[in-house]
């Protein structure tokens, strides 16, 4: 025997002579199923390891002068594009009038003509053949009482329909179809507004908003400020309206604030992806459709607005290196080079009135009274959340957790097999013992 040492009587590992040992077949079986599952139960935990999960975090958003980006794309099917603005303003006091800089105003066919694109352009009212270059080099339109607008081609002066109509704007007054107009007359503004008269209208595009409270809306003709009021020139509307041509029907195929996850992010953040309450992708007013044959009709939708953050796997060690190198700041539309993502969630509630006024005894509600006025349109009013929802990416646990679950389940399992194969091994002895008895 070799000579024992000082750590023998350590020894939590007892050994047992092979003379000692009975092997059967029963053990055989057993050892082999436990081998098996070990395997299995291995490599669900090397799958586990492997995996990462979403730990969403809620903080202060302690964010500041900072500007949001809406992405809309919309149609009106019975709406030219002529008559259509877009406008935004906010609690700052910042106005945009008639928004076109990324917005596309893209022309559609009637509705009963299957709605197909005819323009991808803003407008088609005023082309190039309009801008007075083939006119007396000396010629100074008039402005028929308006200061001329501040873009003018030529300073001082109205040459042109679209510059009449800007100096109108400017001035506050409602400009209707040009008539009387020498520069209309000479561009055809008014036979080109009947020609559009039955088309449908998309706007798509993205602008740039202050991150404060606010609203952006759709509102038939151009707009313009008096004093502390914002108001429409309707008088194209309301005249083509009475005859039963335009309506504020629209549909909503896409409205998100900030960046689009991708579609992959958007499988991790949700287990059940396809519930849309449980979907981060999803945004609430896709698809939407209102439909109304009152052209005097309002939509408005209340938006609240959480502020998202994506940071992904291993983001902070990147955002270090970033640091160091002195190249931190966040990349073009919400998306950083250390790839997170600034975005933003939202919920909507949303509530539709006629202009006319009344109430709601129709439906069985007479208590409930609809004011009367306003801008026919689609409205969108926004709130931000001073809270931010943080979603980082982390994995399910670490190396050291890795190899705790190998050895809980090697051991775990030899345990369970062990019990096992003894069971058996002393049934099977009892059996043999009370057979020989009966012998």
């Amino acid at each position: 025997m070799p000579a024992k040492s000082r750590f023998t009587r350590l020894d939590a590992f007892t050994k047992t002579v092979e003379d000692a040992r009975i092997r059967t077949t029963s053990g055989g079986i057993v050892t082999i199923v436990s081998l098996l599952v070990v395997l299995y139960l291995a490599w669900g935990e090397w799958a586990d390891y492997r995996r990462t999960v979403i730990h969403p975090e809620l903080i202060v958003d302690k964010g500041r002068g900072e500007r949001m980006e809406i992405h809309l794309n919309m149609t009106f099917p019975r709406l030219p594009c002529e008559l259509l603005t877009l406008d935004v303003m906010d609690v700052s006091g910042e106005q945009q009038h008639g928004v076109q800089h990324g917005v596309n105003k893209v022309r559609l066919r009637p509705a009963a003509e299957g709605g197909a694109v005819i323009d991808t352009k803003a407008l088609a009212l005023h082309d190039q053949n309009d801008a007075a270059n083939h006119l007396d080099p000396d010629y100074c339109g008039g402005c028929y009482g308006a200061p001329a607008p501040s873009n003018a081609i030529k300073e001082g002066c109205c040459n042109t329909c679209d510059e009449v109509r800007e100096a109108y704007a400017q001035a506050s007054w409602a400009f209707g179809r040009g008539e009387g107009v020498e520069q209309c007359t000479r561009e055809h503004y008014a036979e080109k507004l009947d020609e559009q008269r039955n088309e449908g209208c998309r706007i798509e595009g993205s602008l740039r908003v202050n991150k404060v409270v606010g609203n952006f809306h759709i509102a038939p003709g151009r707009s313009f400020s008096r004093g502390n009021m914002h108001m429409h020139d309707l008088d194209n509307y309301w005249n083509e309206a009475r005859q039963g041509v335009h309506t504020f029907t629209h549909q909503v195929h896409h409205l998100r604030f900030g960046p689009q996850l991708p579609e992959e992010l958007s499988n991790k953040l949700s287990t059940r992806s396809s519930l849309p309450w449980n979907s981060h992708h999803m945004n609430p007013l896709d698809g939407t459709e209102q439909s109304t044959d009152d052209p005097a009709y309002n939509y408005m939708y209340f938006v609240k607005i959480v502020p998202t953050s994506y940071l992904p796997l291993s983001w902070d060690k990147k955002y270090r290196d970033m640091v160091a190198d002195h190249n931190a700041a966040l990349g073009s539309f919400g998306q950083g080079e250390d790839g997170s993502i600034e975005t933003h969630q939202y919920s909507v509630t949303s509530h539709k009135r006629s202009l006319k006024g009344g109430d709601d005894a129709a439906e069985g509600h007479a208590e409930r009274i609809h004011s009367q006025g306003g801008i026919p349109g689609v409205f969108f009013s926004y709130d931000i959340s001073p809270m931010k929802v943080i979603n980082r990416e982390e994995p399910t646990k670490s190396f050291a957790g890795f190899l705790t679950g190998l050895c809980a389940i090697l051991g775990g399992t030899l345990t369970v097999a062990a019990a096992v194969d003894r069971f058996m091994f002393e049934g099977a002895t009892r059996l043999k013992k009370m057979r020989s008895k009966d012998l």
